[in-house]
């Protein structure tokens, strides 16, 4: 279980992992649409991927999402102690990203129901299971 934390961590350079942003009192998936064919991203690019519009806008995504797919990894990666649960999350109005789990290491059934809750002590986004 990732230690999660509840304020946006310092990150250096161009990191590629989904930014999340705290709006009034919910933890939201920052990234863009666009204008045009409405394409949901995790990131800001110039044209939007689709259709080449550059009509493509900032957007927020979430709180909630529906698991895709998720696995427990229970071999060592750098700085992080296994075992750890991941999810690929389809983001309610937006993007599929990838996300730690909040809770017991065993995989999440794909359709489940998740709420983005922050980020892990290594700036990676969290996901809760949502409800019961």
């Amino acid at each position: 279980m990732p230690s999660l934390i509840t304020t946006p961590p310092e990150r250096a350079g161009a990191d590629p992992r989904p930014e999340l942003a705290i709006h009034e009192g919910r933890v939201l998936l920052t990234g863009s649409r666009c204008g045009d064919c409405g394409y949901p991203q995790a990131v800001n690019p110039p044209r939007c991927p689709i259709c080449g519009s550059h009509s493509v806008a900032p957007a927020t995504f979430g709180p909630k999402g529906t698991v895709f797919s998720s696995t427990v990894l229970r071999i060592p990666v750098p700085d992080r102690t296994p075992p750890f649960t991941l999810a690929y999350v389809d983001v309610d109005e937006g993007p599929r990203i990838l996300a730690h789990v909040d809770g017991p290491d065993e995989a999440l059934v794909p359709g489940s129901e998740v709420v983005l809750s922050g980020w892990s002590e290594h700036g990676d986004p969290v996901v809760r299971r949502s409800g019961p």
